[in-house]
């Protein structure tokens, strides 16, 4: 057992509930999430069997929940708003790894590319702070010098709310499975920026507007046009 006790992985290793994404193969192995209701709150629940990950410190493999985990655990460290792990382990049974990540509802949250796309009156000043917000948010991640590893639209959040007569746009990050450590700022924003340009519904004069405040934010130096 790796990280909690087998107690506690054994809770939540038979928790029930819906599937909001069916066990599936990846990476030579299954993974799928369900929703459990514990008392009045609402979790999500992982759970992988045989999924690992390669790396030069783990050539025989280790399961991906861990470092999925660790990169929550490091962005709620950095004030980098994600999914709040309530638990997360693995365990070997009979020669093959079984993993765990639990979270906590992330209330009033939907994903930045279906919400967009359902904003047809969306003013020019809003989606700009949406812009600002997400640069924001990505900058403190990378001075951090922690890597999403799958940027996105769809893997931004947004809650959008009004206080005081004014719009306001909470972001979060999910699907940290491919997060890590860099060794600089630079890698890590290199890599999630471009990424996040192919994948982005934005278009130039947005984009040129996101870079400008992210630099400011980041600090210049990073080759990101």
């Amino acid at each position: 057992m790796e990280g909690l006790t087998s107690l506690g992985f054994d809770h939540w290793w038979n928790t029930k509930g819906p599937w909001v994404e069916e066990p599936n193969e990846r990476r030579s192995g299954t993974s799928g999430v369900q929703k459990v209701m514990q008392g009045d709150t609402l979790f999500y629940v992982k759970r992988q069997i045989g999924h690992t990950y390669r790396s030069l410190r783990y050539p025989f493999g280790r399961p991906t929940v861990i470092r999925e985990g660790k990169a929550l655990d490091r962005l709620y460290a950095l004030g980098v708003k994600a999914p709040q792990t309530v638990f997360y382990g693995a365990r070997k049974v009979n020669g093959q790894w079984q993993g765990l990540l639990v979270t906590r509802e992330l209330a009033g949250f939907r994903d930045l590319d279906t919400w967009l796309a359902d904003q047809s009156n969306l003013s020019q000043e809003n989606h700009l702070l949406i812009l600002t917000n997400l640069a924001v948010m990505l900058a403190k991640l990378h001075r951090g010098r922690q890597q999403h590893g799958c940027m996105r639209a769809k893997h931004v959040f947004i809650n959008p709310s009004v206080i005081d007569n004014f719009s306001n746009f909470e972001l979060a990050l999910l699907d940290l499975e491919k997060s890590r450590p860099r060794l600089s700022k630079g890698r890590a924003a290199r890599h999630d920026v471009r990424q996040l340009r192919r994948h982005s519904p934005w278009n130039d004069a947005q984009w040129s507007f996101f870079l400008d405040r992210y630099e400011q934010e980041a600090g210049r130096g990073v080759p990101l046009k």
